[in-house]
């Protein structure tokens, strides 16, 4: 079996490229719908990130801290360091007794524009809380405190990342065969594509267990905050406001996103084989209209999907499109 063919952009009536890639929609009891290779080995890269917080509320370490919902949705955030998640983060950490220093996310300058602005212009170096997995450390600090563990959170053998395998597996209900490190320093368990969307459907239709609930916590705090999990322009906040805070969206690295129907019950996956995320982008887009949450007329659909591509004068010069059965 191959990967399917997702995404196809057009110029001049003729089709100049395509992404191939591999999808499901999967609910509790297995996939429902697939395209290309469910059996594909993916690393899940940031869209696991609530499965990553998991621990953090079933140890009991999130109400021992009193997190707000706020907080809980961004740790599980891929976010743009925009002034309002890099403060966010800071007083996490103040709230810990904690600093900057106590992350091992590593620095890089924020997707955001005014922050990236402002510290160009003032010529001032981006610290590690304008990483956009600084939410998600913030959430591993607060779990590690809980523990007691050493201050190398994100070594593979530390409580705070074996806490996480176990999750991890436990909810894709597979092995892992193993992990790649991350952009942000922490261990990325890898699963396959079904295993990832099972693990959505859980989120989406969780049982009446500390699990479920801790996951039911998660799920109803993105979809509340969509703002903390990415920020403005990002795909996970502009789709999530489009469907009204009924489904919670989150993108990974290398083209992978993922999404949770707690209303259907249903999870969905998907990766693009060649890692561009416009085509995760325009995917995700295509499943969610073909799934009835979001309206094939939003402003949303066209963005990232199907308004006419324009070159830098303004002149239309191609779309893009689903290739043919892509979604069904």
């Amino acid at each position: 079996m191959r990967s399917a063919e997702l995404i196809e952009l057009w110029r001049g009536g003729q089709r100049e490229s395509s992404h191939c890639g591999d999808a499901v929609i999967c609910d509790t009891r297995g996939v429902v719908e697939a395209w290309g290779r469910p059996g594909q080995i993916v690393f899940p890269r940031s869209s696991c990130k609530m499965i990553q917080a998991l621990p953090l509320i079933e140890s009991g370490a999130a109400d021992a801290a009193g997190l707000t919902d706020r907080q809980l949705a961004l740790a599980c955030a891929s976010h743009n360091g925009a002034r309002m998640h890099v403060d966010a983060v800071d007083q996490w950490l103040r709230g810990l007794g904690m600093g900057e220093a106590d992350l091992r996310c590593g620095c890089h300058m924020p997707q955001d524009k005014d922050e990236n602005r402002r510290l160009t212009c003032g010529d001032e170096s981006p610290c590690q809380l304008h990483n956009n997995c600084s939410g998600k450390h913030a959430g591993f600090l607060t779990l590690n405190r809980h523990l007691g563990g050493g201050a190398e959170y994100v070594d593979p053998d530390h409580p705070v990342q074996q806490a996480v395998k176990a999750a991890f597996e436990e909810v894709t209900g597979e092995v892992s065969p193993g992990f790649g490190i991350d952009g942000c320093s922490a261990p990325n368990w890898s699963c396959s594509l079904a295993g990832l969307g099972h693990a959505m459907a859980l989120f989406a239709d969780p049982p009446d267990d500390l699990r479920g609930r801790a996951m039911r916590r998660l799920v109803d705090a993105m979809r509340a905050h969509p703002e903390m999990v990415a920020g403005e322009g990002r795909a996970c906040t502009i789709l999530m406001r489009a469907m009204g805070g009924r489904v919670a969206a989150k993108t990974g690295a290398e083209a992978v996103f993922v999404a949770i129907l707690p209303d259907q019950g249903l999870g969905v996956a998907l990766k693009v084989t060649d890692g561009t995320t416009r085509a995760a982008e325009a995917a995700i887009t295509a499943l969610l209209v073909h799934l009835g949450v979001l309206p094939e007329n939003d402003p949303a659909v066209g963005r990232f999907l199907t308004d006419p591509i324009r070159n830098w004068r303004g002149l239309v010069t191609g779309d893009m499109r689903t290739a043919p059965g892509f979604p069904a």
